[in-house]
């Protein structure tokens, strides 16, 4: 069952993610939608710090950021499995929440679908191509696996 291949795991002391069946069946419905399939693909939820010493120490990039993904897909019988490590940031998402006006869940939703998108091919390096996640991201926070899980 690919669902066994998703995997959470919080570094941040006080946050506990719910739901996580709900979480695993939107994770592959999006994979899916993009014609890929999960490999292995594991979320890590932390701090500002270690996402800022990861951001350091891996892309010297010395700013904070709220998702850094990195990336072991394979392309087989072209098909994408996407399998990555994806390091979430859980203070910068209580921040943008806030700035957005948007709710926690949502925010931790996008963020957690943009890491995805990331290992499916999708890059935001451009202002073209950062509208063009966000419009992704927005598809994909309104897929009725995920409104099951925010229920």
């Amino acid at each position: 069952m690919p669902e066994k291949n998703i995997f959470f795991v919080s570094q941040k002391p006080g946050f506990v993610l719910r739901r996580k069946t709900e979480l695993r069946h939107w994770l592959n419905a999006v994979a899916a939608k993009e014609s890929c399939s999960i490999g292995e693909l594991t979320y890590i939820f932390t701090t500002d710090k270690a996402v800022l010493n990861i951001n350091k120490q891996y892309l010297q990039h010395d700013y904070y950021t709220d998702v850094i993904t990195f990336d072991y897909s394979v392309t087989e019988k072209r098909k994408r499995i996407v399998s990555g490590d994806i390091f979430i940031s859980i203070d910068r998402v209580a921040d943008n929440a806030l700035t957005e006006e948007e709710t926690f869940k949502r925010e931790l939703g996008r963020v957690m679908v943009h890491g995805l998108l990331h290992l499916c091919g999708y890059r935001d390096k451009t202002k073209k191509e950062e509208l063009a996640m966000r419009k992704l991201e927005d598809f994909y926070l309104t897929l009725p696996e995920h409104k099951k899980r925010n229920a």
